[in-house]
């Protein structure tokens, strides 16, 4: 008797059944990093380190890092460095918080209203064209050589990026926005709160950001006029003296308070605005 074995041909199924994967490139920057702002920074001292411990630099002119830090520990124990930092923060606060204030009523006003806009616009723009840092010596005779004039310069250099971003933010909100609030019969309240402030608010955080960064750089400027304390005054005082080490210590403060306030600002906007689905989120 013999053994017949059956096989079963399983068919092959024709090319064009079986599912077509289609490649896709990818656009989009991917994952966030963590810590990814950092790294910029941490590259730059890295080389600076490195260039230093090579002999690459001259420390007349550019001191190593620990050099510098040495310099920072040394004022920070003589209580210099507190004191100019706190001085610092206190003035480019102020001036920021009343440039802040000005810009987004200023914005409100001249956003919402057709007469506001005749009155505050051209004004604004006008500001705009002249350089702030020339009104010091106008501002110097009406308001003296104290403390008020270099506030009122950090608020005007505030001011004009948070009102111009906001403003444009609110000009672009669409138009049929609007429409369907009078159809609904909103109130104005109502409307601003609804429509207008989630409108501005993205075009607001691009202006608080250059608002953020001017504060520190027209204090830089200032705190060297006539001043007697600050970070900027200890930089000039080691400008006379030929002190390169102390300079650094005060930029790089400067530095890291624009990268701290900065991402600070990044955080509430994200936060804020996460119900936005953008490019960098």
């Amino acid at each position: 008797m013999t053994a017949v074995t059956t096989t079963t041909a399983v068919p092959r199924a024709a090319a064009g059944d079986l599912p077509q994967v289609r490649w896709r490139r990818r656009l989009s920057p991917g994952r966030r990093l963590p810590a990814a702002r950092l790294t910029g920074p941490l590259v730059l001292l890295a080389v600076w380190a490195a260039a230093s411990a090579a002999g690459a630099l001259d420390p007349g002119a550019i001191p190593a890092p620990w050099t510098v830090l040495r310099t920072a520990g040394h004022l920070w124990t003589d209580g210099t460095l507190p004191t100019d930092v706190l001085t610092s923060l206190k003035r480019a606060g102020y001036g920021f918080a009343l440039g802040l204030t000005a810009g987004v009523l200023l914005a409100l006003a001249s956003g919402l209203s057709r007469a506001g806009e005749a009155l505050i616009d051209g004004t604004v723009q006008l500001n705009r064209a002249i350089p702030t840092l020339g009104l010091i010596p106008l501002f110097i005779l009406w308001l003296g050589i104290g403390e008020t004039f270099k506030i009122a310069i950090i608020a005007i250099v505030v001011y004009v990026p948070v009102y111009l971003n906001t403003h444009a933010a609110l000009s672009g909100i669409d138009s049929r926005f609007v429409e369907l609030a009078e159809v609904q019969g909103l109130s104005r309240f109502t409307f601003v709160r609804q429509v207008v402030i989630p409108g501005a608010l993205p075009g607001f955080f691009v202006g608080l950001r250059l608002g953020v960064t001017g504060s520190w750089l027209g204090l830089v400027v200032l705190e060297q006029i006539n001043a007697t304390s600050g970070l900027g005054y200890l930089m000039f005082q080691a400008q006379n003296y030929g002190q390169t080490d102390v300079i650094l210590v005060g930029l790089l403060i400067y530095g890291v308070f624009g990268l701290v306030t900065d991402s600070v600002v990044r955080l509430i906007e994200r936060r804020v605005l996460s119900w936005r689905r953008t490019l960098s989120s």
